[in-house]
C-alpha cells in the first residue's frame, strides 16, 4: 500500500520492534526490555521513543503511517484492550488507544499467536493458501486458525486452544487442571521434565551443563545423538501429530505451520508428527495434511502486526 509501518511484539520480558517498508520487508529493528512492573504507561513512552528513532530510518518525504502491536493474551482486539495476561500483570489496559494517542497514528492490537499466524499466512509458509493453522509450540501450546483468508476466533475469541486437547485422561497433570493435555508432551518446560524423568528411569546421569535443562537443551541433545532426548522428541512429535489429525478432522484444513522456540527442533519433532497423523484420522484426510516449520521465525509476529497496521489505513473512517 506504499506506506511505512512498524510491527511490535510486546512480550513478558522484551519488546521487539520492526520497521517495515512498502514492500513488506523488515528493514530496521529495535529491542528493549518490557519492564512490565513499571506499568503500561512506561511501556507506551519507551515504545514511542523507539518509533521516533526508527523514523530516522525512513526516507525523506515519508513517515511511519501506522503501527501494529501484539501481546500475550487474553486481549480484546475489537476494543484494543490488554485484558489480564498473567505474565504481564496488567488488567484491562486500553493499550491501543494509549499508544495511538501518544503517536498520533492509527494502531492495531492483536493476540501474539494470531499476529504471527497472519504474518506467516501473508508472507511466509502460508503464501498462496486459502486456509492454514499456525501452531505455537513454546512455553505453552496454542494455535491460530485462518479459514478462507480470515482469522477464525470463535464465539468467545478462544478458538485454537489446541494445547489442551486431551490425549491421555490418565496422563500428567497439566497447569490447566486437566490430565494428559497436548501441552504436557510438547511444550518446552514439559520436554525438559520428560527428559529428566526418563534419564532417572534409565539410571543415566543428567548432562553436565552450566544452565538448567530446557526444551532447547533437549533439542540440542537430540541433535547430538542422545537417544533419550531423541525418544522424548519422538513422543512429543507423535502427540503433535495426534493434535494435528484431530484439527484436520474437525476443520478440513490441510496446512499446519509450527512456530516458536520448540519448532527449532525441526524434523526431529515434525517427522514423528507426520508419521502419526494417519493413525489418528481418516486416510482421506491424512493424505492432504502438511506439517511444516515457520519460514519467518521471530519476524512472523512483526510482519503480522505490519499487515494489521496496513489494514487500519485501508479501513474506511469511523462515522
Amino acid at each position: 500500500m506504499g506506506n511505512w509501518v512498524v510491527g511490535i511484539d510486546l512480550g513478558a520480558t522484551k519488546i521487539a520492534l520492526g520497521l517495515i517498508d512498502p514492500a513488506d520487508r523488515v528493514v530496521a529493528r529495535r529491542r528493549i526490555p518490557t519492564l512490565a512492573e513499571d506499568g503500561p504507561e512506561s511501556a507506551v513512552e519507551r515504545i514511542a521513543q523507539q518509533i521516533s528513532d526508527l523514523q530516522r530510518e525512513v526516507p525523506d518525504g515519508s513517515r511511519i503511517a501506522a503501527v501494529g502491536i501484539c501481546t500475550p493474551g487474553p486481549v480484546d482486539h475489537a476494543t484494543g484492550t490488554i485484558v489480564d495476561p498473567p505474565n504481564l500483570g496488567w488488567r484491562n489496559v486500553p493499550f491501543r488507544g494509549m499508544l495511538s494517542d501518544r503517536l498520533g497514528v492509527p494502531v492495531a492490537l492483536e493476540h501474539d499467536a494470531k499476529a504471527a499466524a497472519l504474518g506467516e499466512f501473508h508472507y511466509g509458509a502460508g503464501r498462496g493458501e486459502r486456509s492454514m493453522v499456525f501452531i505455537v509450540v513454546g512455553t505453552g501450546v496454542g494455535a491460530a486458525i485462518i479459514a478462507d483468508g480470515r482469522l477464525y476466533r470463535g464465539l468467545h475469541n478462544s478458538a485454537g486452544e489446541v494445547g489442551h486437547i486431551t490425549l491421555d485422561p490418565d496422563g500428567e497433570l497439566c497447569t490447566c487442571g486437566n490430565r494428559g493435555c497436548v501441552e504436557t508432551y510438547i511444550s518446552g518446560p514439559w520436554l525438559a521434565r520428560r527428559y529428566q524423568r526418563m534419564l532417572q528411569r534409565k539410571g543415566k546421569p543428567s548432562p553436565s551443563l552450566e544452565e538448567p535443562i530446557t526444551g532447547e537443551t533437549v533439542a540440542a541433545q537430540a541433535r547430538a545423538g542422545d537417544p533419550v532426548a531423541m525418544q522424548v522428541l519422538t513422543e512429543a512429535g507423535e502427540a503433535l501429530g495426534a493434535a494435528v489429525a484431530t484439527m484436520a478432522m474437525i476443520l478440513s484444513i490441510d496446512l499446519y505451520v509450527i512456530g516458536s522456540s520448540v519448532a527449532r527442533c525441526g524434523d526431529l519433532l515434525l517427522e514423528p508428527a507426520r508419521r502419526a497423523v494417519p493413525r489418528h484420522c481418516y486416510q482421506s484426510v491424512a493424505s492432504h495434511v502438511r506439517i511444516v516449520c515457520t519460514e519467518l521465525w521471530d519476524d512472523a509476529p512483526l510482519l503480522g502486526c505490519g499487515w494489521l497496521a496496513r489494514q487500519t489505513l485501508a479501513a474506511p473512517p469511523a462515522p
